[in-house]
Parts: C-alpha cells; sequence; structure tokens
C-alpha cells in the first residue's frame, strides 16, 4: 500500500504522514478489504470547486471529493482512489462547529477512505452510520502512538 501526499492551489504541509498511513493502512484492514494506493491531495477552495464543476457538474463549495479505483481481485476489494481535501473548507468547518483543525481534517480523510471502503452519507441512515465510523476510527487516531 501507499499513500502519496500533494497540494493542488494552496501551500500545505501535512506533518503526521507515517502515522495517517497507518492508520488508514489498519482501517481498511480491520473493514476487512486489502490496502491500495491512496493519493491525498490538500487544495483550496477554488481549485476543489472546479473539480466539483467539472467532475461532478456540482457548482457548490465542499471539503472533500473522492475518486474510488477500487478494484475486486481474487483476495478481495483493493481499496486506491484519489481524496480531494479543501483546507479552507475543512478551516472554516472546523471553526464553526468548534473543534481543532486537526480533527476537522481526520474526520475529511476517514470519511474519504469511508467512501472507498464503500461506505454513503447520502440519506440520513447512511450518515449516521458514517458519522459513527468516522468517530470510531477517529477515536483509533487519538490512541496510536506517533511515528
Amino acid at each position: 500500500m501507499a499513500v502519496t501526499y500533494g497540494e493542488a492551489g494552496t501551500v500545505f504541509r501535512y506533518p503526521q504522514k507515517r502515522k495517517t498511513n497507518r492508520w488508514i493502512r489498519e482501517t481498511i484492514l480491520e473493514e476487512g478489504q486489502l490496502p491500495g494506493d491512496i493519493s491525498v491531495v490538500f487544495c483550496s477552495d477554488a481549485y476543489l470547486l472546479e473539480m466539483n464543476r467539472t467532475y461532478l457538474q456540482h457548482d457548490y463549495f465542499t471539503d472533500i471529493i473522492t475518486f474510488d479505483y477500487c478494484e475486486e481481485e481474487r483476495a478481495g476489494r483493493r481499496i486506491s482512489g484519489d481524496l480531494f481535501i479543501s483546507i479552507d473548507t475543512v478551516r472554516s468547518n472546523a471553526e464553526g462547529l468548534g473543534v481543532s483543525f486537526e480533527n476537522e481534517l481526520h474526520r475529511v480523510i476517514i470519511h474519504g477512505v469511508l467512501h472507498l471502503l464503500g461506505y454513503k452519507d447520502k440519506s440520513p441512515e447512511n450518515q449516521i452510520i458514517m458519522r459513527s465510523k468516522e468517530d470510531y476510527y477517529l477515536v483509533r487516531w487519538t490512541s496510536m502512538e506517533s511515528c
């Protein structure tokens, strides 16, 4: 499994790559699936809005867009994809929710991974499941030691 990190339309240095790589890998394995290649790209609002318009025909700001490249294999489903995350929206959401930027960023990262794992969030029932999974894996994050 490889997790890569990049920036688009913003300058943002993510300091916890090793810990996050382990967290993502452990999440995928705990969900009974196979780790693949995941790219996490930190963006500006403007960059992600343009992606939202171009690829999804949505004309609004969002905190994350997930592109799923998962493949079925003999041994199971290999989890791969791209997570495009707006640092601007994560920051404003954190302020609005009264949580730390780091906490909200980790919630968004695991939210994208959960989408790759097959979890949905369009219906109220699915939103409850998604939020529960996010909370569970955020507790796992905080209990992990840094690398």
